[in-house]
């Protein structure tokens, strides 16, 4: 199994969406953020909006959602790529809209209570978000997280991470490889897109693997894997997904903000959406998107009520 075409793009989309981020940086000129927020709009009746993503895979599959629900009903919608620090400080500062994937009380707690006074918390959108540990099931040897003290040799020592700034890797550095004993690892720190890519090579040789992974997360479909249990509970428990905006962003767009706090998702509407942007339209996100509404029109009326009527996919 070679690596997806979609774990292959992510350095190309990270490219030109850093570039427009440096673009709208320079553009601001006066010492403005040159990134459109909600009075900066033109021509577009105060409907223009940034959306930070950063590349998750259920914020890559909510933001592209959202970005296709909000432009059939004549938003101007721009998605910019950031890193987890720049997209706090972004929202905190006004220079981003809003966010969708913050995970909270644990994940993203840091951040939170350096910035959570700064921006508006405008709802959870899912309760049942998980840190995990995770091998392959072809990985007889080790069944939690406790038994990979014992087997360093196995994995060559190393724990496959994501990107530096994540709560996954602190709570990983912070909590789990300290209360485990795990001082034979190292724990490598890249991006999500290097680390699927090592877990595909991973199985399609069949060698050990120990990545930080979470649910929901699309590669569970795709692969048969095994999350490490956890005894002492230092990956935290379940948690909340909240979707955040910059200060004021209620009084600037308060239909949308109460069409956020109408947003939610359950486990199998959550899977089958990542599914539909992430694998069957790896290419076009937005297509998936399209068809995931197209296939959910409850989802539609609950979230936007009135506003609802008469949009096609």
């Amino acid at each position: 199994m070679k690596p997806t075409k979609r774990t292959r793009r992510f350095a190309t989309v990270a490219a030109g969406l850093t570039s427009l981020v440096l673009l709208a940086t320079a553009c601001g000129g006066d010492g403005g953020s040159g990134l459109a927020g909600g009075d900066e709009a033109s021509g577009h009746d105060g409907k223009q909006i940034e959306i930070a993503l950063i590349p998750w895979e259920e914020a890559i599959a909510t933001t592209h959602m959202w970005k296709v629900i909000l432009e059939e009903l004549d938003y101007e919608v721009t998605i910019t790529e950031v890193d987890v620090a720049p997209m706090y400080q972004g929202v905190a500062n006004g220079d981003i809209d809003m966010f969708l994937d913050t995970w909270l009380p644990l994940t993203h707690g840091d951040y939170w209570e350096e910035y959570g006074e700064q921006v508006e918390d405008l709802g959870a959108w899912y309760d049942n978000a998980v840190l995990t540990l995770t091998v392959p099931s072809y990985v007889d040897e080790v069944d939690s997280i406790a038994d990979l003290a014992d087997h360093a040799d196995l994995f060559g020592g190393r724990i496959v991470g994501i990107e530096s700034g994540s709560g996954l890797v602190r709570t990983t550095k912070e909590e789990a490889i300290p209360t485990y004993g795990l001082d034979d690892y190292e724990l490598i720190e890249s991006s999500t897109a290097a680390m699927l890519a090592e877990l595909d090579s991973a199985i399609s040789d069949e060698e050990p693997i120990v990545v930080t992974l979470w649910r929901p997360h699309i590669a569970y479909a795709q692969y048969d894997l095994k999350d490490l249990e956890d005894p002492e509970g230092a990956m935290g428990g379940a948690e909340e997904i909240h979707a955040v905006g910059r200060k004021g962003f209620s009084e600037d767009f308060p239909e949308l903000a109460e069409w956020l706090r109408n947003f939610e998702l359950s486990d199998e509407e959550l899977s089958s959406l990542e599914q539909a942007v992430l694998a069957d339209h790896e290419d076009d996100p937005e297509a998936g998107a399209r068809e995931w509404l197209t296939a959910n029109p409850e989802f539609l009326e609950r979230t936007l009520g009135d506003a609802a009527k008469d949009l096609s996919f």
